[in-house]
C-alpha cells in the first residue's frame, strides 16, 4: 500500500515516529509521502525523506497561512524542489471554511504555486475546503492538468470536472464514516485515477476514528474503496499503488 498524503512532520509523532513508521512497513506500507504544509514542515519533510527509503515529500503552503508567503518563501519552495525526493508541490488550494488568511492572499499564493510546480515540473496536491468552485476556476485558468484533489469531498460533478482536468482523486478516513456518497464516486469513476490517503495525525478511519491516525490505517480506507468497486482489497492495493508510482514518479 501506498500512503498518498500523510503529514509525518506533525508535533503529534515527535515522540514516536520511528514506531509509527514500523508499524506502517509491518502492515505492509511500502511508501508514503509526507506533504508541507507551510515551508518548516516542507523542509522538516524532505529532511525525513533523505533519511528514509519509503518517505518523499511535498514542499508547499497550505491555504491556511498564505498570507506568509513572499518571494524569498517561494524561492525557497523553489531549491527544495530541486531535490529528488520531493515529488508534488503541496498542499496548496483554497480554505473558505477558516479563512484563516484572507481569500485575495489565498487565491494570489494559490496561483504563484501553481506556476512554481509548471517550473519545476512537478505534480501538485490540492487542498479544497468549501471553495470547490473556485478551486477549479483557478485550476482551469491556470492550465493545471497533473496532480491530485486530495481527501475529496464534493460530489459526482465536481469529480467529473476534476477528472476532466488529467487529475486524480484521493480518499481518505471519512468514506469509512459514511460512505454513501464517496462509494458512489469511487463506484463511477475510473480505476486508473483513485488513490488513498490517511492525511495522518488527522481523519483517523473507523475503527480508530478520533485518536491519532498514522500511515498504518491506511488499509481501512483501502479496504472500503474496494468495497465500493466490488473489488478485492488486494486488487485495489495493486492499481491505487501504480495509480501514485506514475502521479508521484515514485520508484518501483
Amino acid at each position: 500500500m501506498i500512503d498518498s498524503h500523510s503529514h509525518l512532520t506533525a508535533r503529534k509523532y515527535r515522540r514516536d515516529l520511528d514506531a509509527v513508521l514500523s508499524r506502517a512497513r509491518e502492515g505492509g506500507v511500502v511508501a508514503m509521502i509526507t506533504v508541507g504544509f507551510d515551508v518548516d514542515s516542507s523542509a522538516e519533510g524532505v529532511h525525513l525523506a533523505g533519511k528514509h527509503a519509503d518517505v518523499f515529500a511535498a514542499a508547499g503552503v497550505h491555504p491556511h497561512d498564505a498570507d506568509t508567503v513572499d518571494d524569498f518563501i517561494l524561492t525557497y519552495l523553489e531549491e527544495m524542489a530541486a531535490d529528488p525526493n520531493v515529488v508534488a508541490i503541496g498542499e496548496i488550494g483554497l480554505d473558505y471554511y477558516r479563512n484563516l488568511s484572507p481569500r485575495r492572499v489565498q487565491e494570489e499564493v494559490f496561483v504563484k504555486q501553481l506556476a512554481l510546480a509548471r517550473k519545476v515540473d512537478l505534480p501538485v496536491i490540492i487542498h479544497d475546503r468549501d471553495a470547490h468552485r473556485r478551486v477549479m476556476e483557478i485550476l482551469k485558468s491556470e492550465g493545471a492538468s497533473r496532480g491530485v484533489m486530495h481527501c475529496f469531498s464534493g460530489d459526482m460533478g465536481l469529480a467529473k470536472q476534476v477528472l476532466d482536468l488529467g487529475f486524480y482523486i484521493s480518499f481518505a478516513g471519512p468514506i469509512t464514516y459514511n460512505g454513501g456518497k464517496a462509494g458512489e464516486i469511487i463506484s463511477k469513476m475510473p480505476p486508473d485515477r483513485l488513490l488513498v490517503e490517511t492525511d495522518c495525525p488527522y481523519l483517523a478511519p473507523v475503527p480508530f476514528r478520533g485518536k491519532r491516525n498514522e500511515p498504518a490505517y491506511v488499509k481501512y480506507v483501502l479496504e472500503r474503496a474496494a468495497q465500493a468497486m466490488g473489488k478485492t482489497a488486494g486488487e485495489v492495493e495493486a492499481l491505487t499503488d501504480e495509480n501514485a508510482r506514475r502521479l508521484f514518479n515514485l520508484p518501483s
